[in-house]
């Protein structure tokens, strides 16, 4: 595990090796708005190892043992375009400093999401993304406002502690902006038409953060578009499901040039 500088700030990075006489574009995996390196436990390493391709696993700022964000709920409150940001500038520094280029993405939620912005944006190999948000919808601010409750007066707080050097960061700077009126404009479905990519979207029937909407209104890009909807599936299709999620990653990842 190391800490590197990006744009500033200490990034919690890990490496995860390649097979041997492999030279695949390595995957890099975006976390949810909770997440963080230990949160992914060992799926991206198994992902690693059935797609022979190496892979790099981060913490965003303010999550995970990454640099936190200085008065997170006043002068260092994120914006709406706080994943935009980490599309374009955050993720781009990042991938220069590791030297990699047209990188194939796999994001969960809000890792999804910016996965999808910086497609959008600059060349990549593909993009898996899992529970994206391309909109917001009530049902994912009803679920987010329950969140809120859990941390306050529930075991949320304590639970999400053993995975957060700093879980009140990690925490605010998701639920504020989520549950703020200048988010619920938040849409980048016109920005899904310029991806050039190929995309596998995959989302749970009974995820409680979005619908399928969510993944339909991914269409139309410029590049192949796939997706897998799974019953009896919530919000972490890796977690819930991790055997036909993992098969079909390596299906799709199979077919790419």
């Amino acid at each position: 595990m190391d800490l590197m500088k990006v744009n500033g700030a200490g990034l919690e990075v890990q490496r995860l090796a390649a097979s041997a006489g492999r030279r695949l574009a390595p995957i890099i995996f975006l976390h949810e708005g909770l997440g963080s390196v230990a949160m992914w436990r060992d799926w991206p390493a198994q992902v690693c190892a059935a797609t022979g391709r190496a892979g790099v696993v981060y913490s965003r700022r303010g999550y995970g043992q990454s640099e936190n964000i200085p008065d997170v709920r006043g002068a260092g409150r994120l914006g709406p375009d706080y994943m935009h940001r980490e599309a374009v500038d955050v993720l781009p520094a990042l991938l220069e400093a590791l030297d990699i280029e047209s990188p194939l993405l796999l994001g969960h939620s809000d890792g999804g999401t910016i996965a999808l912005l910086h497609a959008s944006h600059l060349p990549v190999t593909a993009c898996v993304v899992m529970a994206p948000h391309v909109i917001v919808e009530d049902r994912s601010v009803q679920a987010i406002a329950q969140a809120r409750e859990a941390y306050e007066s529930g075991d949320l707080r304590e639970r999400l502690k053993r995975y957060h050097a700093d879980v009140d960061c990690a925490f605010w700077q998701w639920n504020d902006i989520w549950l703020s009126p200048g988010f619920r404009l938040f849409d980048i479905r016109s920005e899904c038409r310029h991806i050039q990519a190929p995309i596998l979207a995959i989302q749970g029937e009974d995820d409680p953060y979005g619908s399928l909407q969510q993944i339909d209104d991914i269409e139309p890009t410029r590049g192949p578009f796939s997706r897998l909807v799974l019953p009896q599936c919530g919000h972490s299709p890796h977690r819930d499901q991790p055997d036909r999620v993992n098969q079909r990653i390596v299906e799709f990842l199979a077919k790419l040039p």
